[in-house]
């Protein structure tokens, strides 16, 4: 493929890294010689100095034949005008970097179809709702989110005493819209059918309704309806984020900022959180708020060793769950050894998101069940796939061995059955076997590359 890619900061770089592996020819345009000059001392890339909201400059960076154009400088209007001026001149998909939700959100305009942009990648939203997923969901071992996060896959551990513990499948009723995708027993996954006996320490793969999963956990594991409490550091617009996502969700969020006008302004904003006026790295600050009985202690600083030395001092003060959002990937490896448990990397989503969007056709790889048993697949299905729209599933020659674990409809979610009809625009979630991909694709019809309008879907499991 033919990529431009405006900006050599964090996200444009990592980029070019990730996809000129994938031998790509890639171009990246920036104003600073300096971090070019980086670039190319590290990378088989083309570099070019420039503004990339003008024409000429999009002209000699080869935008008119490019497949791919990926905005990606620190400042959304630069990155929304550039891919709209690059759609302009004749790049086949283009996508823009955004951080304001103003812009993302698209509530009162639709900024991204008025400047003909196919994608935005707002990293700091999906990282959100990826720690989100994680506060929500303490006994699940691996959440993953599919469908513009109306989809959910969690990994769910069966205790003791569970009520499902001895029954077979058809016995068990799931609320909401939900499957069962795998079992793991003793060590051993298999894809399960109507009679597999789920047992006391299995491990479930379940996909289903993001919504429907605080009740499903109550039929395989033993849960508290008691509040949990949240320690947020750092007023960030990520913090914003999550707060929102987790409004409404049985948290006490206390959120600590040391900017005094920053602290205020968040006060007004967010009138469900407890907003502190203080430094979080402080030991005295995390002991009058008892840090040693939060749930999960969530450093978002703009920061990262900050982030790093805070997470670590809190999980060694008692905390539950310690989580540090990192901007480089490069001490992933390291913090487990210093008691922080999980750790998430904005730049690593946004390059994940845009892997994903790039992918031919509408039959996107998500990741594998237990072991690799089967590969997880999301389909946005196009209006000419003449051989599955209008027709109810029965009538459909899906693979074998092929399971349609979910279907969404604008907003609604629920679990397909045989009457169930697919129309234009639907997001179907399929389980099946690595070879059942390309018949996925002669199916819908999968060629090009994605439909303009995708959003975040959400991590790959590691």
């Amino acid at each position: 493929m033919n990529i431009v890619i405006c900006g050599a900061g964090e996200v444009g770089r990592h980029s070019a890294e990730v996809l000129a592996k994938a031998r790509n020819n890639i171009t990246v345009i920036d104003q600073s010689p300096e971090k070019l000059a980086e670039l190319d001392d590290v990378m088989d890339v083309r570099s070019l100095l420039g503004n990339a909201t003008q024409a000429d400059i999009l002209l000699e960076a080869g935008t008119a034949k490019a497949d791919l154009f990926i905005a990606a400088t620190s400042s959304d209007e630069i990155n929304l005008l550039a891919a709209s001026i690059a759609k302009g001149v004749g790049a086949t998909t283009c996508i823009a970097r955004v951080h304001h939700s103003a812009f993302f959100e698209q509530n009162s305009f639709a900024y991204a179809k008025h400047l003909g942009v196919d994608h935005m990648v707002c990293p700091e939203y999906a990282t959100a709702h990826a720690i989100a997923s994680t506060l929500r969901n303490p006994g699940a071992l691996a959440v993953e989110q599919f469908a513009k996060g109306k989809v959910e896959m969690q990994q769910l551990p069966v205790s003791e005493d569970s009520k499902a513990a001895g029954l077979k499948l058809r016995d068990i009723q799931l609320p909401g819209a939900a499957r069962v995708a795998a079992v793991e027993h003793f060590g051993y996954p298999s894809i399960p059918d109507a009679d597999t006996v789920i047992e006391a320490h299995d491990i479930l793969t379940i996909i289903g309704d993001t919504n429907s999963f605080e009740k499903i956990r109550k039929v395989f594991q033993t849960t508290t309806d008691k509040r949990r409490r949240i320690i947020i550091m750092g007023g960030t617009g990520q913090s914003v984020w999550l707060c929102r996502v987790l409004k409404h969700r049985g948290f006490s969020i206390r959120l600590f900022e040391t900017d005094r006008a920053r602290a205020e302004e968040l006060s007004e904003k967010l009138d469900w959180v407890t907003v502190l006026n203080a430094d979080a790295v402080n030991t005295d600050a995390l002991k009058d708020e008892r840090v040693d009985l939060a749930d999960a202690f969530v450093a978002m600083t703009d920061d990262e060793e900050t982030n790093i030395l805070a997470a670590a001092r809190a999980k060694s003060m008692g905390v539950a769950q310690a989580i540090a959002v990192l901007q480089r990937p490069t001490y992933l490896h390291l913090l487990r050894h210093i008691g922080i448990d999980k750790a998430f990397s904005p730049r690593s989503t946004a390059v994940t998101e845009i892997q994903r969007l790039i992918e031919p056709g509408p039959v996107k790889r998500l990741g594998s069940l237990s072991e690799g048993i089967a590969e997880i697949y999301e389909i946005k299905v196009p209006g000419d796939a003449s051989k599955v729209i209008g027709k109810p599933l029965s009538e459909i020659k899906f693979p074998g061995h092929c399971l349609l674990a979910a279907l969404q409809r604008d907003k609604e979610v629920f679990v397909p059955g045989a009457d169930s009809v697919i129309m234009e625009g639907d997001t179907v979630i399929a389980v099946g076997p690595a070879s059942s991909k390309s018949e996925l694709r002669r199916l819908f019809g999968a060629k090009g590359l994605p439909i303009p309008g995708t959003k975040w879907m959400g991590t790959f499991l590691s």
